[in-house]
């Protein structure tokens, strides 16, 4: 079933979901990777395929390489539930809190309701760039991201999202480009060359 799931890509499930449906559905089925939308209606991820993992751990190898270094906030993985102000449960490829919104996490134990400051989402083979930049430029900026990376490596493209810019900064080929942390996070790059296919 996994696979079947996987070739068709995301799946969406329209009937709203209450937080605890939601999480005994999460629980059932742990190796499915879902967010929960506003409306409480749920998509449904199958775990990827081994490119597309290896490529999803890349940045967060770099970020963590990047806070053993600086010890600076916290980052985090993608099975990180995020609840974010509409109400919906998003997760990113990866991320990183800072220690000013850090400071306003109650609970580790629960969902995180504090925005992160940056995150990455890397395309998989079977996730739509529509939806990817959809969900770049109307969740997690608006939510109040301040850094946001959307990396397309079957195109060897990368947006990168700002909280002060209306539009994504495009970047076009990964030989010899890198993408920083600029002053949000001094110090850390990803190497585009690394995310090739």
């Amino acid at each position: 079933m996994l696979q079947e799931l996987a070739e068709l890509g995301p799946l969406h499930l329209e009937r709203p979901f209450s937080r605890d449906g939601f999480e005994q559905l999460s629980a059932r089925y742990p190796d499915l990777r879902m967010e929960q939308e506003a409306d409480g209606s749920i998509q449904i991820m199958a775990p990827v395929k081994f490119g597309s993992g290896k490529r999803e751990s890349i940045p967060m190898i770099y970020l963590g390489q990047w806070w053993l270094q600086h010890r600076k906030g916290q980052t985090f993985s993608a099975s990180t539930g995020i609840q974010m102000p509409d109400g919906s449960l998003r997760s990113p490829d990866c991320g990183w809190i800072s220690e000013e919104r850090l400071k306003e996490v109650t609970d580790e134990e629960a969902y995180l309701s504090v925005i992160p400051d940056f995150v990455i989402e890397i395309r998989s083979g079977t996730d739509l760039m529509s939806k990817l930049r959809q969900k770049m430029a109307d969740i997690w900026m608006p939510a109040g991201v301040r850094l946001g990376w959307l990396i397309n490596p079957y195109q060897e493209e990368a947006f990168i999202y700002r909280q002060d810019q209306a539009e994504p900064e495009y970047v076009q080929g990964f030989s010899g480009q890198s993408l920083t942390g600029e002053s949000l996070l001094p110090g850390f790059a990803l190497p585009l060359d690394e995310l090739k296919v």
